[in-house]
């Protein structure tokens, strides 16, 4: 490995989900619908007959078909059985006629803030975006509390493999700080950690926090604030160029005056905002709230940032805002943003113009990957800050070049 690539730290996790994840089929080289259905049926054959058949990894914007496995097609592909396939980004599913059926969902079912795809018939396609994806979600499952050692012993031990010595959890469960603790007193892992739960998590996440082992800490809070660029839920300041009719400029999750809630709630712990926020709309949101509530210069965090209006890029810096930014999103992207911001690509990523304003690489400007959404490994984002596209592409389709970075800046923003 590359020296740079040692002792590093990963700046936005997601522990458990790893752990899952890494039991789940795969999708993400898939270069197809039917590549991904064949990989499904590959996988259920594998698996308890009376079992969930799980994926993740889907990327529909990067295959000539743009179209998700629907539902009638996982039927046919994994013999009736419960299938949910989440696409990269978490923040969209298709699952077969048994998971919805598990889930209650029929051509009669709305679910706030989430959109559920119908074919002609009206009848549910299968697709399930934002938190009607979440909806179906919360009907799988879920590992026995037995089993959650082990599930976040093996995702500590990938990170480790991948040079990661600490990770900040941002959607920690409550249970999460007491495992972690676990294992590092029986020595079985070795990861420091700073945990940032959801607002509905954070009592129980203070009554377990004595306990902790001295390596683990109290990050902040976690909102999300919007969803994503390939789902087109980011929240934009002007509409995607090939948005929803019904949403066209994407789907805020929480409105300015719940983002300043959170942002006292957070102040009165003393602890600061940990705020998903993809679009240039939410980021904007979220730098206002900070503002109006005096919770500058708290280490509040706005995670991803992938789109900031030109006018919001130095507020960070006067906010004392930390952006912590994930560029290997960059790489699954690429289409998505070509599709739909192909008129505003000056606003991807200014990794340079924030060092520029006065962002410190590692301190104030800290890189993670969102893993599992994507692989966890440095590398990626080494890639993507530095060179602004895929390996395999021409460098004239580079995305915003101009803000590309060294590769010295990129690594120190893992340390």
């Amino acid at each position: 490995m590359n020296t740079a690539g040692s002792n590093l730290r990963e700046s936005h996790a997601h522990l458990f989900q790893l752990g899952r994840s890494l039991t789940m089929a795969d999708l993400s080289a898939c270069t197809s619908r039917l590549e991904a259905i064949e990989r499904l049926t590959e996988h259920a054959k594998m698996l308890d007959p009376d079992g969930w058949v799980l994926a993740h990894g889907m990327r529909p914007d990067g295959w000539d078909d743009r179209s998700y496995p629907t539902r009638s097609e996982l039927d046919h592909a994994c013999d009736g059985r419960a299938v949910c396939a989440w696409s990269f980004d978490y923040h969209a599913l298709t699952c077969s006629s048994s998971a919805l059926a598990a889930a209650g969902i029929d051509r009669c079912t709305t679910i706030e803030h989430g959109q559920i795809v119908f074919d002609d018939a009206g009848e549910p396609t299968g697709e399930l975006i934002e938190h009607a994806a979440l909806h179906l979600w919360n009907t799988v499952p879920e590992p026995h509390e037995s089993q959650r050692h082990r599930l976040i012993r093996d995702a500590c031990a990938h990170l480790g493999t991948l040079g990661f010595i600490e990770v900040h959890d941002l959607k920690a469960q409550p249970w999460l700080g007491s495992v972690m603790s676990d294992l590092l007193d029986a020595g079985e892992i070795s990861m420091r950690a700073s945990l940032f739960p959801l607002i509905a998590d954070l009592d129980a996440t203070l009554i377990a926090q004595p306990s902790w082992n001295r390596s683990i800490t109290l990050g902040g809070i976690k909102v999300f604030t919007d969803g994503t660029i390939n789902s087109r839920t980011a929240w934009m300041l002007d509409p995607f160029t090939d948005g929803a009719e019904a949403y066209p400029s994407g789907t805020p999750m929480m409105t300015p005056d719940e983002i300043s809630d959170a942002c006292c709630l957070a102040r009165s712990h003393n602890l600061p905002i940990a705020a998903h926020a993809i679009g240039d709309g939410a980021v904007r949101a979220v730098l206002d709230s900070i503002e109006s509530t005096r919770c500058d210069h708290m280490g509040c965090r706005i995670e991803h940032a992938e789109v900031v209006h030109p006018d919001d890029v130095a507020r960070f810096h006067s906010l004392g805002v930390i952006a912590s930014v994930q560029p290997c999103h960059l790489l699954t992207d690429i289409e998505a943003i070509n599709r739909s911001l192909g008129d505003r690509l000056d606003r991807i990523l200014p990794i340079k113009s924030w060092l520029d304003s006065g962002l410190i690489a590692g301190e104030t400007l800290v890189f993670g990957s969102d893993v599992p959404i994507v692989r966890a490994d440095p590398q990626d984002s080494i890639l993507a800050s530095v060179c602004r596209r895929r390996a395999d592409m021409h460098e004239s389709k580079a995305i915003n070049p101009s803000q590309a970075i060294s590769q010295a800046q990129a690594w120190a923003c893992f340390k």
